[in-house]
């Protein structure tokens, strides 16, 4: 039996690297959105992760006519109203790099009195069939606190600044292999794997 495609629905290289390492010992051939270059990108509008994943996997996977993953993900900080949340990659504006956004965060955290530095990571992953049906979303959630400053060269986005509950090491410090078992979008994967694993289970029954 041929394996059936699965369309990660993202072009951000690091979160692509991230998702491949989770989804690889399924048996799927794994493409990403740089291999359809024709198709229009879909704006993550959304007051929710979990709306702006599944506007995102309903979209691509009608203009790929595949079953598609699509992933959106930020971090949420206590301080700040829970700031920047589903704006963590426009934080700094359209284009801002990863360093600019987490200055921008660091910077914003400093300016607040209450020295609270709780902070969550969220993931909602949604998986859609090409007409366009949500078959599945899962949520997941890592808590823990921003650092002082960055630190590690590991991961991306937030990463740097990011330290779980329970490690005295930032995600920018721990290793690939650390962080996939506790990460917010590994926990999110956790019930969407069970899921595509109950596809290719009953796509090879008949």
């Amino acid at each position: 039996m041929s394996e059936q495609t699965l369309v990660i629905a993202t072009r951000n290289s690091g979160k692509l690297i991230e998702l491949c390492e989770l989804l690889s010992d399924l048996p799927f051939t794994l493409r990403d959105l740089n291999s359809f270059p024709l198709i229009e990108s879909v704006e993550e509008a959304g007051e929710t992760f979990a709306e702006n994943a599944s506007v995102k996997a309903r979209a691509y996977a009608q203009q790929t006519q595949f079953i598609t993953l699509a992933d959106d993900s930020g971090l949420e900080v206590s301080a700040l109203g829970g700031a920047p949340g589903v704006r963590s990659a426009r934080y700094a504006g359209d284009g801002a790099s990863d360093a600019q956004r987490t200055n921008k965060l660091l910077a914003e955290l400093s300016r607040q009195s209450s020295g609270d530095r709780r902070a969550r990571f969220v993931s909602a992953v949604a998986i859609a069939n090409p007409a366009g049906l949500i078959l599945s979303v899962s949520i997941g959630v890592c808590e823990g606190r921003i650092a002082n400053a960055p630190r590690g060269q590991n991961g991306f986005g937030y990463d740097p600044v990011f330290i779980p509950n329970g490690y005295d090491k930032s995600f920018g410090e721990l290793s690939a292999e650390v962080k996939n078992e506790i990460s917010h979008r590994a926990r999110a994967l956790k019930g969407t794997l069970n899921f595509l694993r109950s596809l290719t289970a009953a796509s090879g029954d008949g």
